[in-house]
């Protein structure tokens, strides 16, 4: 199965709800663009009738792209939306289609018009606001499961701030206690 193929390769793939049409996706922004060195989250669905139906596939964490909608992370992809064949499988999109999306953005076809315009207005500042979101959004992203430890660790540091120590060792009762 496709599915099996992507979790075969380099990808690191997390399953929604131990289900086998959706799951999140780590990718790593293509080398020589403004977009090397961050790491997103992409989340994918497969519809019934994939492979005959395209993926859908949005990014979680903010980018800033022409054609991705920097707050819902939609996608405008034609080879994802509109050319779509059975030929194609998620490999295709992580390693071909969406770095392809990243290293030519269309800005003729924005979802995200102030990129498109800034892209076409002020190529540098373009590459400059890109890199600056990567650096806010797109570093060290996790998924759920190293989420949930992070999550003990929250705890563990709250109870330290408010000066509860759970590594306490002292056995002694915290009031007097009555002797019969």
């Amino acid at each position: 199965m496709d599915l099996m193929k992507l979790m075969m390769s380099d990808h690191e793939v997390q399953m929604v709800k131990d289900n086998m049409s959706e799951f999140n996706v780590k990718f790593s922004g293509p080398k020589d663009t403004p977009y090397e060195g961050g790491t997103w989250k992409v989340h994918v669905e497969l519809p019934v009738n994939y492979p005959y139906k395209s993926p859908s596939i949005g990014f979680v964490n903010r980018m800033y792209h022409p054609n991705v909608d920097e707050m819902s992370g939609s996608v405008c992809l034609d080879v994802i939306n509109q050319s779509w064949s059975p030929m194609f499988d998620l490999i295709n999109v992580f390693e071909v289609f969406l770095p392809q999306l990243l290293t030519y953005p269309n800005p003729t076809d924005p979802l995200n018009g102030e990129a498109a315009a800034l892209m076409i207005r002020d190529p540098e500042k373009y590459a400059s606001k890109i890199k600056e979101y990567v650096q806010m959004y797109a570093t060290d992203i996790r998924f759920e499961d190293d989420e949930d430890e992070d999550e003990e660790d929250e705890e563990d540091d709250d109870k330290e701030e408010s000066g509860i120590d759970s590594d306490d060792d002292d056995d002694e009762p915290a009031g007097k206690m009555d002797e019969d």
